[in-house]
């Protein structure tokens, strides 16, 4: 059995070894959040294009502040979107407002609330280095730099600095298509009335959610029923997208059917179990060129294991990077103990207490509790050698 670190090694070296760029799509700016970069990115004049003052005030030669208090003439004003025509003297300076750009001449601009004015005088009582309170043109971004690469998913600061370079459409990959299989005969539809001994198909719904935000495109393909012969034609359906997840029947019970049924399509499997909990079952593999997960049935566990494993594919499906998950700190709020030996991935709330993060337990019942679930703000995170874990100790956790 393969460690998390082990098991997450493994899928992205198999999906980087096949990987293949996904097809490419024009999108406008407003379509394009959310979606992977398919063309590095450039600047086409320098950023700023201007020296640009950040400090309401007087734009000025810095060389002129020599013995203080230094008083100078105000020769004119500039604002943002506008530009002062002359050129600055030595012993003049220029009202300027944040945003505006420099005077030819000037260097530094002297904060309003540290002058004085009077009948167009200006009393500066303080030395200024040379581009104080200014940002330098071009120390953003120089013509033709990248500021973009391909590969990066577009959230709203990159939508904003592609609208800055005059990018008002922007070449993207197509998003991967993710067939989402839950099976098990206990599995009806949401919108049925169940039998006390069988569970709406909650699993469905939940990864179809987790694939949107994973910057995928989720089929839900029907729910598979513990008979072979069915199985194996959903599963060949499944196969047809870029990527299939089942959820559940992948333990070793009687009727865990998966992977047998994945053997007589000629999977290859990479990942067959992994020292994690809950999550311990995971499969994942191949079939030709499609791979696939087996996630556990239970939906904690299925919710975890997509994380860990599922999110890092998807991404590296749809053009990205293949990222390992990043894991933040926090202080443990209550102690507990744990005598299990794999590494934990709990369902626990992070919050703010005195100003540091603080992360505690919420009260779930185990893998199948989706009421805990849902009231968890991240995964609190136990490595195998943390048996006694005290109150106020470092822990890792993973945001969700």
């Amino acid at each position: 059995m393969l460690s998390f670190e082990q098991a997450l090694t493994v899928v992205k070296e198999k999906l980087s070894e096949a990987r293949r760029s996904p097809a490419i799509e024009a999108l406008p700016l407003d379509r394009a959040r959310g979606r992977v970069l398919a063309e590095d990115v450039f600047a086409d004049r320098d950023y700023p294009p201007f020296h640009r003052a950040i400090r309401d005030g007087y734009a000025l030669r810095s060389s002129d502040l020599v013995s203080l208090p230094a008083v100078l003439e105000r020769v004119g004003q500039v604002r943002a979107g506008e530009h002062w025509a002359g050129t600055l003297e030595p012993g003049q300076c220029v009202e300027i407002m944040t945003g505006a750009p420099l005077p030819e001449g000037a260097d530094a601009v002297a904060m309003i609330e540290h002058v004085h004015e009077r009948d167009h005088q200006v009393e500066v009582p303080r030395f200024l280095q040379p581009f104080e309170n200014v940002v330098r043109r071009g120390s953003e971004a120089t013509t033709g730099a990248r500021v973009l690469p391909r590969g990066r998913r577009l959230q709203a600061a990159e939508i904003g600095l592609l609208a800055a370079v005059g990018k008002a459409q922007v070449k993207t990959y197509v998003e991967p298509r993710i067939a989402i299989l839950p099976t098990g005969d206990e599995v009806v539809p949401v919108e049925s009335q169940p039998e006390w001994f069988q569970v709406r198909n909650s699993n469905a719904a939940t990864l179809s959610a987790l694939v949107t935000a994973a910057g995928g495109i989720p089929r839900v393909i029907g729910i598979a029923p513990d008979r072979t012969e069915e199985l194996h034609r959903l599963i060949l359906e499944g196969l047809e997208s870029d990527l299939l997840l089942l959820s559940g029947g992948v333990s070793m019970g009687k009727y865990d059917l998966v992977k047998e049924v994945l053997s007589e399509l000629g999977a290859e499997y990479y990942v067959q179990g992994v020292a994690i909990r809950p999550g311990k079952p995971l499969v994942f593999g191949r079939v030709g060129e499609k791979f696939f997960f087996g996630l556990p049935g239970n939906p904690v566990s299925t919710f975890v294991t997509f994380e860990l494993f599922a999110r890092p594919a998807i991404a590296a499906l749809g053009g990205a990077e293949i990222e390992a998950p990043i894991f933040l700190r926090a202080r443990l709020g209550r102690p507990f103990k744990q005598k299990h030996g794999l590494t934990a991935f709990m369902p626990a709330r992070v919050e703010l207490e005195d100003g540091a993060p603080v992360v505690r337990l919420v009260g779930w019942q185990g893998s199948g509790d989706l009421v805990g679930m849902a009231a968890a703000n991240c995964l609190l995170v136990v490595h195998p050698e943390q048996s006694e874990l005290p109150e106020g100790e470092w822990m890792d956790v993973l945001e969700l």
